[in-house]
């Protein structure tokens, strides 16, 4: 059962800070209702020592579930260009066993990938019984860029929404617990960092032209998002909303939300053999 952090530290609980990013399902969402920036009630360093404990909490449940071997976690990561994708997944999955852990990226399909339905190539790299996969971009690049950038018709994406809600579905009844996180940055905090990268020579390898066309189609990317939040967040495959333009809230935040399913799901380690009892290793 989830609980709050012990000892007690600035903002929300747990499952407050958790149920204040959720979109429940048939709540009229829009994006634009909710908040690129938020401090959660604490200084940056309070969201730092945060992270640490839920980080720590998320190693031991992490072990469990991978010693339990029965279940597992899809964590899906989505956001417009530099938004942070790469550095969220860093920071709170950093540390962790790296046995039960892995972290999936997903570019344009090639190859074989191109030959399939858009669902084969992930459901190929979905987590296996005790493990936990993220998704750094996922199987919902197939309602958004191919939507904003006219690659299939519009009849072709929209019943996606069902296909996608069917697939997550699947993956619950057979054991596996999804998790869908979308990371909301604003514009201007994009042009920030877009123009950090370009400015830093060890970060220019980053920034690619295309991400200029991007960003002259925010407008229509923000349309699809939201569309797609809204039309596949359902109860037992939700969708959370996190402010991005803040580093070190946005990290919390993200690992209090798979801390929270993990706490959920309350995994525990097999029974030792019989037998073993008074066993002494000489």
């Amino acid at each position: 059962m989830s609980h709050d952090l012990d000892p007690p530290v600035a903002g929300p609980g747990l499952r407050e800070l958790v149920d204040r990013l959720r979109v429940d399902p048939d709540d009229g969402f829009r994006l634009a209702d909710r908040a690129t920036e938020d401090d959660f009630g604490m200084t940056k360093d309070e969201a730092l020592a945060r992270l640490a404990a839920s980080r720590s909490r998320i190693d031991v449940l992490q072990q469990r579930l991978h010693a339990e071997g029965e279940r597992s976690v899809l964590f899906v990561i989505q956001a417009m260009d530099a938004a942070g994708k790469d550095g969220t997944i860093r920071n709170v999955l950093s540390g962790l066993n790296p046995a039960g852990i892995r972290v999936e990226s997903f570019k344009a399909p090639a190859g074989p990938e191109a030959q399939h339905d858009y669902l084969w190539r992930v459901h190929q790299v979905c987590p296996p019984r005790g493990g936990i996969t993220a998704f750094n971009r996922s199987h919902y690049e197939d309602v958004l860029v191919v939507r904003v950038k006219g690659f299939v018709p519009e009849q072709v994406w929209r019943r996606r929404y069902g296909h996608l809600r069917q697939f997550e579905q699947l993956l619950t009844d057979e054991g596996t617990t999804v998790v869908k996180v979308f990371l909301h940055v604003s514009a201007d905090e994009q042009a920030r960092r877009f123009q950090e990268r370009l400015d830093d020579p060890e970060k220019r390898w980053k920034f690619r032209r295309g991400d200029l066309d991007d960003r002259a189609l925010w407008t229509e990317f923000q349309a699809a998002y939201e569309d797609a939040i809204r039309e596949t967040s359902t109860a037992e495959c939700p969708w959370y909303v996190v402010p991005a333009d803040g580093n070190s809230r946005r990290n919390m935040a993200v690992a209090e939300i798979l801390r929270h399913t993990l706490e959920q799901l309350d995994p525990r380690i097999p029974e030792p053999e019989e037998g073993l009892e008074g066993i002494r290793i000489v």
